[in-house]
Formats: C-alpha cells, structure tokens, sequence
C-alpha cells in the first residue's frame, strides 16, 4: 500500500487503496463525453490511472485509440480491445508521443508532492506537439462540504464520510460506496489546491492552462509552455 492508502471490501485492493470489484461496477458518467467534445476527432489518448476501463471502453466506443496504464495489474485485466501497460505513472517513459495525455480520478491531488510532479511530468514527457493534457482536478467544496452522500441511479450510494489534515497541507480523506450487496471503503491522502496553486503545479513542470472544460472548472486543457 501508498503511504497513508487503503481499502476494505470484498475482492482484491490496489496500493492506492482502490476495490477492483468495486471500480468493474461504477459507471462512466459524463466524463467521457467532456473527453471527447475536447479533442479531435480519433484522437490518440494516453490513459493515465486508467483502473478498469470505466471510461477507457466508451472512449474506444468513440472511436479513439487508447492506450491504458495502470500500476495495478488486476485492474488492467478488466480492459479489453486495446493496448495496456502495467507501469506506476510517475515512472512512466514510453518513448511516444500522443495526441492527448488524460489525468483524471484527481490524480494532480496527490498527497506526496514529488509524486505529483512526477504524474504532471510523465503527462509533459508523453504529449506531442500540438497536443493537450486533460487533467480532472477537484470541486471548490470537496473537503469542507461534508459529510455528504450520493445515491446513484444505478442503485448504489457513494458517501465522502470525512477529510481530516494530517499536515504539510495533506488531507485524509474517507470514502464509502454502499450497494445492495456489498461495500467498500477507501481512505486515501489529497492535497486540497486553491486555483492559484494548482496553476502553479502546473507551472513547476513546464505546462500552463489552455481552457476550461467544464462550468465548475473541474476539468481543464492544458498545454506545454512553449
């Protein structure tokens, strides 16, 4: 397990803390949509943190190319009908260069500052010319408007129980997801970033803001500093 990372529930548990079971049953949501207005038609995607396929399989529904990578093997073997890599993301190097590099699951939040630089880096080392970077960041209130809870129409019941610091501007952060039959937990570390810092993440590694994606600016282009 990652530092201050860990799940229960049935079923194998990733060193992020995250329920392999858990993550083959969620739906894909509206991120694949946002994805997909943002980027060129069959576009080449690299897939950073890509888990189980949950928006890897509607992106090549789209008809784009996706490479997923993943450091959890278990998680890889439920993707289907493209190229995997098994590799922690931050030690990421394929010698390639694509269309668009995607950081989502508020990766960019990592509670380790050095690992987050080194995501944010293999998105730099991986995006061609003229590319992007799409990178999914966290609302305004996710670690004060709680506790809070979700009931998903697909019938399960995801809550954000508690986000406790625990210093160096880190957050312990809790999670419950409840189904009919079965539930996980996942207590896992995030770094809580004004705008102004998470710009300046940015800037550390060589990338700046392109555009919005989203209202709530909870997706966001961005793009090397040339």
């Amino acid at each position: 397990m990652r530092e201050g990372h860990q799940g229960t529930g049935p079923g194998a548990i990733t060193p992020d803390g995250c329920a392999v079971e858990l993550y083959s049953r969620l739906p894909a949501g509206a991120e694949p949509d946002v994805i997909a207005a943002a980027v060129p038609e069959g576009a080449h995607i690299l897939e950073l943190g890509s888990g189980v396929g949950r928006m890897t399989h509607p992106l090549l529904e789209r008809g784009f190319r996706v490479t997923a990578v993943d450091e959890s093997a278990e998680m890889l073997e439920h993707v289907r009908g493209t190229r995997t890599i098994c590799s922690p993301i931050e030690d990421l190097d394929l010698d390639e260069r694509f269309d668009v590099v995607l950081l989502a699951s508020f990766l960019v939040h990592a509670g380790d500052a050095e690992v987050r630089r080194g995501l944010l880096r293999t998105c730099v080392r991986h995006v061609a010319e003229g590319g992007c970077v799409l990178i999914q960041k966290e609302g305004a209130n996710y670690h004060t408007d709680l506790p809070r809870e979700r009931v998903d129409p697909s019938g399960f019941t995801v809550r954000i129980v508690s986000s406790e610091p625990v210093g160096d501007g880190v957050n312990s952060v809790r999670a419950e997801y409840e189904f009919p039959d079965a539930v996980w937990t996942q207590t896992f570390r995030a770094r809580p970033m004004t705008e102004e810092q998470f710009e300046q993440a940015l800037e550390e590694v060589g990338l700046r803001v392109d555009r919005r994606l989203t209202e709530d600016g909870t997706w966001v282009s961005a793009m090397p500093v040339s």
